[in-house]
C-alpha cells in the first residue's frame, strides 16, 4: 500500500560511515588559520601537530605515559604499522567479526606468514572473548564498522595479560569508552567520529607496547613508512608531531577545529551521549516496525556509531537488490546519502550515528526510510 512522502527532510542527509558528516558548525572559514604553504617542520607546523596530539589525549582521557602519534594512510596505515612492528615476538590470536577485522587476519597470516590462531564470528555476532588466550598478542576491532557490532566493554581483557592487545578502534574512538589500561596499541582515524578529512591515522601506544618495540626486532624487512624505532629506541619525534611523512596542514587544522567543537558539546561524554541518542532513535524505530531489524543480535553489542540494519519482510524477493533500491531511492530524494551496507556485509543498510550527526536529522530520515521501503515493495509486486 502506497504512503505519502514525508513532509520533513533532514537538514543534513550525510549518513555515510566514512568519511563521516562534518561537525554541525563546520565552515571553510574555520580553517583560515591553517599554515598552508608552510613546512610541517617549521615551528608553527610542529605547534599545530602537537596541539592535535595533546587535544586527542585530553578529550579521550589517554594516560600521560601513553604515546600518541600521527601516522600516514588513515586507520589502515596505523593498524598495519602496529602489526608489522609488534607482532612475531610471541603467539598471536586474530579476532574478526566483520570485513576489516578479516582483512587484518589476511595480512597477518598471508603477508607476515605468522601461525596465528584465528577466531571469527558471523556478521551480527562477536567473538567470545572468554575463549581468548591473552598470553598471546591479540588483534581485534573494537567496533565492527561494517557489522554494527561492538565490544561492550573491556572486562574480558585481563589487566595482567602477558601479550599485547592491538585494537582497531576507528569507529569507536570519540563515541565509546575505551579502557586504555586494557589496550596496548590502539588505532583510529580523524574521518570517523569527528568527521575529519581522510588520510591521517592515529596510533596510541602503551608503555608495554613501547617496551616491545625497543626489545624486539621483527624477522621481516620493515618499510620506512612503518619504522617506529631507530637503533633499538623509539623514534620519539613521531609522538610529538614530527610525522614520518608530510601531513596535510589543512586536514590538521580541520581536526583541531573538530576537537574544539568536541569540547563545546561536553568532551568525550558529550560525544558518547550524542551518538547513543542517535542510535537509540533508530533502535526504537526498529522495535516498532516488523520489517526491519538491527543486524547485531545481542543488544549489549549494538554499535552506537555504525548502525547496521537488515530487512526482515518475507515478501522481499531479493534482499540485496531490494536494499540497494531503497538506498538509491533515499539518495535520489536527497534525504540519505551513502547508507548501503558495506560490499562484504549482508544485504541491508548502514546508518552512521556518530556525534557529528544531529538527532533531528536521524528522526527526519526514518519516515523516509519507511516511505522508500513501501515504495520498493509496491514496485516489486
Amino acid at each position: 500500500m502506497a504512503i505519502s512522502a514525508p513532509a520533513t527532510r533532514p537538514a543534513n542527509p550525510r549518513f555515510s560511515s566514512g568519511p563521516c558528516a562534518k561537525i554541525p558548525t563546520f565552515s571553510l572559514d574555520l580553517l583560515a588559520d591553517a599554515p598552508l604553504g608552510r613546512s610541517h617542520r617549521a615551528a608553527i607546523g610542529k605547534e599545530k601537530l602537537k596541539a592535535a596530539i595533546e587535544g586527542t589525549r585530553e578529550i579521550l582521557g589517554i594516560p600521560a605515559d601513553y604515546k600518541i602519534g600521527i601516522v600516514p594512510a588513515s586507520d589502515t596505515g596505523a593498524v598495519e604499522m602496529a602489526m608489522w612492528s609488534l607482532l612475531g615476538a610471541r603467539g598471536v590470536e586474530m579476532l574478526a567479526w566483520e570485513s576489516f577485522g578479516a582483512g587484518w587476519v589476511t595480512d597477518v597470516v598471508k603477508q607476515l606468514k605468522l601461525d596465528a590462531t584465528v577466531k571469527t564470528a558471523d556478521y551480527g555476532q562477536i567473538v567470545d572473548f572468554s575463549t581468548v588466550d591473552f598470553t598471546n598478542d591479540v588483534v581485534f576491532t573494537w567496533n565492527g564498522t561494517t557489522s554494527g557490532v561492538r565490544l561492550p566493554n573491556g572486562d574480558a581483557i585481563p589487566a595482567n595479560r602477558e601479550g599485547l592487545t592491538i585494537c582497531d578502534a576507528t569507529s569507536a574512538a570519540f563515541a565509546m569508552d575505551l579502557p586504555w589500561d586494557k589496550l596496548d596499541a590502539t588505532t583510529f582515524s580523524w574521518q570517523k567520529v569527528l568527521g575529519g578529512e581522510a588520510a591521517h591515522g592515529i596510533l596510541v601506544l602503551s608503555p608495554r607496547a613501547v617496551e616491545r618495540l625497543e626489545s624486539y626486532t621483527p624477522a621481516w624487512p620493515m618499510p620506512k613508512i612503518f619504522r617506529l624505532t631507530k637503533g633499538g629506541k623509539l623514534i620519539e619525534g613521531i609522538f610529538v608531531g614530527e610525522t614520518i611523512n608530510t601531513p596535510s596542514m589543512l586536514a590538521v587544522e580541520d581536526y583541531l577545529v573538530a576537537l574544539d567543537w568536541a569540547r563545546s558539546v561536553g568532551g568525550l561524554q558529550g560525544l558518547i551521549a550524542r551518538a547513543t541518542a542517535n542510535a537509540q532513535t533508530i533502535w526504537d524505530f526498529c522495535d516498532e516496525k516488523p520489517w526491519i531489524a538491527n543486524l547485531a543480535e545481542d543488544p549489549a553489542t549494538r554499535s552506537n556509531t555504525s548502525v547496521c540494519l537488515k530487512f526482515t519482510d518475507s515478501r522481499i524477493a531479493d534482499g540485496a537488490s531490494f536494499a540497494k533500491a531503497v538506498a538509491k531511492r533515499l539518495e535520489k530524494e536527497g534525504v540519505a546519502f551513502d547508507i548501503g551496507a558495506y560490499r562484504d556485509a549482508p544485504a541491508g543498510l548502514r546508518i552512521w550515528c556518530g556525534g557529528t550527526v544531529e538527532q533531528a536529522d536521524i528522526a527526519a530520515m526514518l519516515p523516509w526510510l519507511e516511505y522508500a521501503f513501501t515504495a520498493e515493495l509496491d514496485a516489486q509486486a
